[in-house]
């Protein structure tokens, strides 16, 4: 078969074969220079998704993606390298401790971030509320940083993986999004065009990820880790519970003002529990640390503030005020109008619908339906109740960050939607439901 011919290779896979490595490196290096349309590509990705890729097919996917652009190295730091990426979830405000906690206890954490979109939020647009702070940093800026305090998040490189943005563009307007191989090699390629020592994944299954189920979610995991050991690379991977928001911010500023509390040791919950639970990770695998002992350090680390000065310094090096870490409701971009979310009924929480509060925050402004749209960073929405917890009407249970009123009430309506309340005794979900390596 001439692999030239690209309308060979979609007619294949939409018969079911399976193709070779040159088959899907051709395919993809035409589709980057422009030599094949639109119009094909989108016939390759609707094969793909209605005939599935196998574990070779999917590699060679990745690898192909991979070699559409540049690479970044961090060598000769001194310390071992992690990257930390999740899937995408409600009020996740995991990278934003992890990266300054990690270099606490001895870690180098280079991170490549995304922005929001749908109801997820993204560590670019939440790091950008803090006045003056930059994401654009070049792979020089970001090893130097990276050297000088152990941590640095910045935005991708238009040069790193670009096949994979223009897939990925595709993928969302022809609705061939929901295909796990497809979304493996699409996170996988990031992550491994990064040469970091570990790759730590975050694998969100639930009601505000978009695997809304535990097998779902651990199939894309397995797929991920599957792709990890075919390059050669150390990964960890968990599955995590999106049942309900991690944390208590679902919005921009909102999510720092959490995060330096959680820097501090001032707000303890399942977004602590589950920083705790990578940097455990990554210092048992880098470092060689006995869990208890990994786990005891980050949680010291958290309480004397020497995590919390590592975010100082992250910050202050990317042209952010570093005042954010001593006032970040001072410091920070505030909405005008803030209104209180008020129990309306008496029961115990049964269910969170997660994705309806993160789109209620991004219909705020806070979120994005289309990449072109931009971020208010003030606004958001702050809910403290959790899967469990028993309401009464009347009770505080969070506040609305908005605008205008009308903007506000009708936030308030759809976060009191999103809970369902009963009586007696309620499972509330793990937060890790596994492990991968």
């Amino acid at each position: 078969m001439n692999v030239k011919d690209p309308r060979q290779i979609v007619a294949a896979k939409r018969d079911g074969r399976s193709l070779d490595d040159a088959e899907v490196e051709a395919f993809i290096e035409g589709y980057t220079d422009g030599s094949i349309t639109d119009a094909l590509a989108s016939a390759f990705l609707m094969a793909c998704l209605i005939r599935g890729l196998d574990a070779g097919e999917t590699l060679a996917l990745t690898r192909a993606l991979i070699a559409s652009g540049d690479t970044v190295r961090f060598e000769g730091l001194g310390v071992p390298t992690v990257d930390k990426h999740s899937t995408g979830g409600v009020a996740d405000g995991v990278t934003l401790v992890f990266a300054p906690l990690a270099a606490a206890l001895g870690m180098a954490v280079a991170k490549l971030s995304g922005r929001g979109l749908g109801h997820t939020g993204g560590t670019l647009d939440k790091l950008e509320s803090i006045p003056g702070l930059r994401t654009d940093r070049s792979p020089e800026e970001m090893r130097r940083q990276v050297a000088e305090i152990g941590c640095a998040v910045g935005a991708q490189s238009p040069t790193l993986v670009p096949a994979d943005g223009m897939l990925y563009a595709l993928r969302d307007a022809t609705a061939t999004v929901p295909s796990i191989p497809l979304i493996a090699a699409s996170v996988m390629s990031k992550k491994l065009a990064v040469e970091t020592d570990l790759i730590l994944l975050d694998v969100k299954a639930g009601s505000g990820a978009f695997m809304k189920t535990v097998p779902d979610a651990l199939s894309l995991a397995e797929a991920c880790r599957d792709l990890a050991r075919g390059w050669g690379r150390e990964a960890r991977i968990a599955v995590t519970d999106m049942d309900q928001p991690l944390g208590d911010a679902v919005g921009n500023a909102l999510d720092i003002v959490e995060a330096v509390q959680v820097l501090r040791g001032e707000h303890r919950g399942r977004l602590r529990d589950l920083v705790v639970a990578f940097a455990e990770r990554g210092a048992q695998v880098t470092l060689g640390r006995d869990p208890e002992v990994a786990a005891a350090e980050a949680e010291r680390a958290l309480d004397d503030g020497t995590a919390l000065e590592r975010f100082r310094l992250m910050v202050e090096a990317q042209g952010g005020d570093p005042k954010v870490v001593d006032d970040p409701s001072g410091t920070l971009p505030a909405a005008p109008v803030v209104v209180p979310i008020e129990a309306v009924e008496v029961g115990t929480i049964t269910a969170i619908a997660t994705e309806d509060i993160g789109l209620a925050s991004g219909m705020l402004g806070a979120g994005r339906i289309r990449k072109a749209d931009v971020i208010d960073p003030a606004v958001g929405i702050v809910v403290h109740c959790k899967i469990g917890d028993r309401l009464e009407a009347g009770q505080p249970i969070g506040s609305v960050h908005a605008r205008s009123h009308d903007d506000a009430r009708d936030a308030v309506e759809r976060v009191l939607g999103a809970l369902s309340l009963g009586e007696g005794p309620v499972s509330v979900p793990a937060l890790v439901h596994t492990w991968l390596e």
